[in-house]
């Protein structure tokens, strides 16, 4: 006779089946470092990340707020994501076009289970991808020689355990297990016009490991504050580049340089982060929640690949990040006991300005705008839909780097990302 699963087993059988269901389908982001993982903090635009604790997914936000989560709890959430960055040129000295929306429609998912050990421990598993980018142009547009196509993909596996030290006051902690992809296309400058374009293309991937850890305090039920530390995670990627359809002049230049097949170091440090938030209950129906955060950008790496003719030695630049900052507002309405809806706004400083942004990450400061509803379907059934609006305004860009790749300036016109989040969370 079947003996009836203890609530160890269960845990342990849910992770693998979520684990299966992710890996078979990896979640793809526009953006750079997103806190969109389709889950209800969405809808609050990411406000009170690290103190609302209200659903799995804190194990990501602060692996304190655990300890709130009773017996065994799994979320998983799927997301669409959909983006426009269009170029508009002021100068460009290659021919060309605007390259066209380089922001397509990706799909995602994340899945998160926590398990109470004991009053005081919990642990958990996530599993998720907010670190990334992947964008791709119209081969022939004024950027060429700069970018053609780029992916840069982060996807974690987290465990995490949390331990209620006294009433009130709570610590986590978790193995952030990430895997990188990097890929990149550039097309290279033959010069004869009856040759046409060469192209560049390199491909790696790398596992780097990290950590997070943060402090939960709950002055009371309705009232609490949480700060996270997240790590930097180092992905050592290399690679040996592919050239296509290069002319033999350029071939000679390109050997006598040693840049024809060197095997590049494209290490990139994912940021440190540190994110400080609070939740309070106003009434029985209103609360308010907020943060404040930094991200270490200026440690980011090498990550942009090029021919040009301002640095004959390398294939590599160093763009120059600097640290960013974030600070966000939200709120919930409890309509009725089924019920709940969310709101929120957040702004992201900008990693680079004018003079060293790159065509291939064309990032600058961020508004987010977030609505949300939450619905008590059954007693152990929570279910979500999340909708935000991600408005990255007019980054401008000049680009100089020789006559090889020319000069190239102007700006992403409305820049924006939208994303909608669907989610179930399920309690035993």
């Amino acid at each position: 006779m079947m003996t009836e699963r203890t609530g160890w087993s269960r845990f342990v059988a849910v992770v693998l089946v979520l684990g299966m269901l992710l890996a078979a389908s990896p979640a793809r982001a526009g953006g750079l470092f997103l806190y969109e993982v389709a889950t209800p903090d969405v809808g609050y635009a990411a406000a009170g990340n690290a103190a609302r604790a209200e659903e799995p997914s804190t194990l990501l936000f602060n692996p304190a707020g655990m300890t709130r989560l009773p017996g065994t709890q799994v979320q998983g959430g799927l997301q669409g994501l959909f983006g426009y960055e269009e170029f508009s040129a002021q100068t460009a000295t290659p021919s060309g076009g605007n390259g066209g929306n380089a922001i397509g429609l990706f799909p995602g998912g994340s899945a998160f289970v926590t398990h109470a050990l004991s009053d005081e421990f919990r642990v958990g598993l996530g599993i998720y991808q907010n670190f990334g980018l992947a964008e791709k142009w119209f081969d022939s547009w004024y950027g060429r020689y700069y970018t053609q196509e780029s992916a840069l993909l982060g996807g974690s596996i987290t465990p995490a355990i949390a331990w209620r030290i006294i009433d009130g006051l709570s610590v986590g902690a978790g193995l952030n297990i990430m895997y990188g992809f990097l890929k990149q296309t550039v097309a290279v400058n033959n010069i004869l016009p009856s040759v046409g374009d060469g192209q560049l293309s390199i491909k790696s991937d790398a596992w780097g490991f990290g950590g997070n850890a943060g402090i939960l305090y709950e002055f009371n039920k309705g009232a609490r504050v949480g700060v996270t530390y997240t790590s930097p995670v180092s992905l050592g990627f290399k690679a040996t580049p592919k050239f296509s359809n290069i002319a033999p002049g350029m071939t000679a230049i390109l050997e006598n340089r040693g840049l024809f097949n060197p095997k590049l170091d494209l290490g990139i440090t994912v940021p440190q982060t540190v994110m400080a938030s609070f939740y309070y209950d106003l009434t029985d129906r209103w609360a308010v929640l907020g943060d404040f955060g930094w991200q270490n950008w200026a440690s980011f790496g090498r990550v942009e690949v090029n021919v040009s003719s301002d640095n004959p030695t390398s294939l590599t630049a160093n763009i120059g990040y600097k640290d960013t900052w974030h600070v966000a507002l939200g709120t919930q309405y409890q309509i009725s006991e089924p019920w709940r809806l969310t709101f929120g706004v957040a702004y992201d400083s900008s990693m680079t300005n004018a003079s060293n942004r790159s065509l291939a990450l064309p990032i600058g400061s961020a508004w987010r705008f977030g609505v949300g509803a939450k619905y008590a379907l059954k007693k152990n059934l929570d279910l979500g839909l999340a909708y935000e609006f991600l408005w990255g305004g007019n980054p401008s860009v000049d680009a100089n780097r020789g006559p090889l790749a020319g000069q190239v300036s102007g700006a992403y016109n409305n820049l924006w990302i939208q994303f909608l989040t669907v989610n179930a969370t399920w309690k035993f």
